[in-house]
């Protein structure tokens, strides 16, 4: 059976069809008929109102097998719900859902990226040729010296920063204010760019970081400059903002251990969101621990 087609000679399922042409887009019916054409061919010849819920998690391992995610799952699983409580509204015999429990597998976590401290230091080397590379400088310097998001960045205003205190006044997700530490290297790279920043014209009055027109600097804009610099640098792979962010927590964790501080910092609403970073920091142990300890090093021959 092809992905998406539905059997001639299973008037339910071709019931559910019509009955998705008129509640559904094209693009939804197309979708559930692939998801139910799968679960259909995991179950052989069973008759519909024979399917129990071992059989569906059956379907389910088999398909997981084959090595679609969680994520995919899920939303398999969530058509097979909708058709199954179709048919117990319009077939007679049929009242039992066999998906009720069932949950789909987990996808495994996928550890963020993050630079280590040399690939960081190295991006941190951007020449002061001109304006904009001076511009560049402080913008990858506060994103690696604060934790922020690309957002949180291009919403920064001059009176974001209080040099005195040594601190960034951040509006982050949900309208929440916190306030990070700025870093010397950071604070000496903002002071440099202002100083340009006072030779542009018609700039931006509010605006920290602005383009060469004098407008602030967007979102896309930052992305985009800060790939072009790392590959001008020499760093052999795509570095985006929130890299530069991830590099921020996992060395700061690496460096003091303390998982509550790097929370507040990025502003996450939960410890578990910040706990990811204890992975990268075992992973970074790990592969010190093979390089440099006597025991890790497996013997020739």
């Amino acid at each position: 059976m092809n992905a998406g087609a539905v059997p001639a000679s299973d008037p339910w399922l071709a019931a559910f069809a019509l009955h998705l042409k008129a509640h559904a887009s094209p693009r939804t019916q197309a979708a559930y008929a692939r998801d139910l054409a799968e679960l259909r061919h995991g179950l052989g010849q069973t008759p519909w109102v024979e399917v129990d819920a071992l059989q569906v998690r059956r379907c389910l391992a088999s398909l997981h097998a084959r090595g679609l995610s969680g994520k995919s799952l899920a939303r398999m699983l969530s058509a097979w719900r909708t058709f199954f409580r179709y048919l117990a509204d319009t077939q007679p015999g049929m009242s039992a859902d066999p998906c009720t429990g069932l949950k789909a597998p987990r996808s495994a976590k996928h550890l963020p990226n993050a630079l280590s401290p040399d690939e960081a230091a190295r991006l941190m080397e951007i020449p002061r040729e001109d304006r904009l590379a001076t511009r560049d400088r402080a913008m990858c310097e506060l994103l690696y010296s604060s934790g922020l998001r690309v957002s949180e960045l291009a919403d920064l205003n001059l009176a974001s920063v209080d040099f005195a205190q040594g601190e960034v006044r951040v509006w982050g997700k949900g309208s929440k204010e916190r306030i990070v530490p700025l870093g010397a290297a950071a604070q000496a790279a903002l002071q440099d760019w202002l100083k340009e920043r006072a030779g542009l014209i018609g700039a931006d009055a509010q605006a920290l970081f602005v383009a060469g027109t004098g407008r602030r600097l967007g979102v896309r804009s930052i992305q985009a400059r800060l790939a072009m610099l790392a590959q001008r640098q020499g760093l052999a792979r795509h570095v985006h903002p929130h890299m530069l962010r991830h590099s921020f927590a996992s060395h700061v964790l690496q460096s003091s251990g303390d998982l509550r501080a790097v929370q507040e910092m990025l502003g996450h609403a939960s410890i578990s969101s910040t706990q990811i970073y204890t992975h990268l920091d075992f992973q970074y142990l790990a592969k010190a621990y093979d390089q440099a300890h006597p025991r890790a090093k497996r013997r020739a021959g």
